[in-house]
């Protein structure tokens, strides 16, 4: 990589204790980073709630996530809002979202002392909870909204708005609004398409639709998605942000989900097109067939 970016001076490591081994790398990159010259490292668990109070306080101008995609994910709804960018090195299997694979760390780290690197920007959306003219929550999303069934096994309605104009009602086990970085995740095993990184629109997509609109809908940069959930008492539904815990819905909630004004900046080593040459290979390495990275 030919560009030059400020190198970081103060760098907050952060394992998920539950990847398997990463944890014992924090103190060995930890010391190389030192070693290096860097004058602030520190390193630990994303369960310390003081780095995570240090991390608020913009103490640091780096994050670095050891762990998998669902650590990127905690490292972005972090650092979004503080503007501080995230490098991930894969502790787990996929890492669609990750940088460097867990036995090139310093091969990356030299890069970053270097300069040599540049920084991806990855769209977020807000979506928030209506019941009439209450709000019942609000989240900042990487990849996904879901508004789904719960326990009973059966479609569910879902009107979908597009900035105020009725586009269909889904009869389906759910609707998922998904922004790029989401397209490689549920939306892509719903049958959805893969979208660059790059870009800033909603992917609206059904799971399993009976008798009604099959087909994923890019949405125009800028718009806003209502789903309406039409339910009665021999169904449920629920909505699910990010992989989170479900919240149950009653008859008639709505959902709006639209483009937020913060984004996830993550440190790429490789050129732009590094996302298509990886995809085939990101795709070979499902965690169901037993393949690890």
């Amino acid at each position: 990589m030919d560009s030059h970016l400020p190198i970081p001076q103060s760098m907050l490591i952060l394992a998920y204790p539950a990847t398997p081994g990463a944890l014992e790398q924090v103190e060995p990159l930890t010391q190389y980073l030192k070693d290096a010259g860097v004058p602030l490292v520190v390193g630990g668990s994303f369960l310390d709630k003081m780095l995570l109070e240090r991390l608020q306080r913009r103490e640091f101008d780096l994050l670095i996530a050891l762990g998998g995609d669902g650590t990127m994910l905690r490292a972005g709804h972090l650092c979004a809002p503080l503007n501080i960018p995230v490098l991930g090195i894969n502790m787990g299997r996929v890492g669609f979202l990750t940088e460097i694979r867990k036995d090139e760390w310093r091969q990356g780290m030299d890069l970053l002392l270097q300069g040599r690197y540049r920084l991806e920007e990855r769209m977020m959306l807000k979506a928030e909870l209506w019941r009439g003219d209450t709000s019942l929550g609000n989240w900042l999303v990487l990849n996904e909204v879901v508004v789904c069934r719960g326990k009973f096994v059966r479609p569910i309605h879902v009107q979908a708005c597009v900035d105020g104009y009725t586009l269909t009602t889904y009869v389906a086990d759910g609707v998922i609004a998904a922004t790029p970085t989401g397209s490689t995740a549920y939306a892509l095993a719903a049958g959805g398409p893969i979208m660059p990184p790059e870009l800033r629109n909603i992917l609206l997509i059904p799971v399993a639709p009976h008798l009604s609109m099959d087909r994923a809908i890019i949405l125009s940069q800028g718009a806003c998605v209502e789903l309406r959930v039409l339910i009665d008492a021999d169904h449920d539904a629920v909505v699910s942000v990010d992989g989170h815990p479900p919240l149950p819905l009653a008859d008639g909630d709505q959902v709006s989900v639209q483009a937020s004004d913060l984004t996830v900046h993550f440190v790429r080593f490789e050129d732009p097109g590094y996302f298509y040459r990886n995809i085939t290979a990101y795709m070979e390495q499902n965690p169901a067939t037993g393949a690890r990275s």
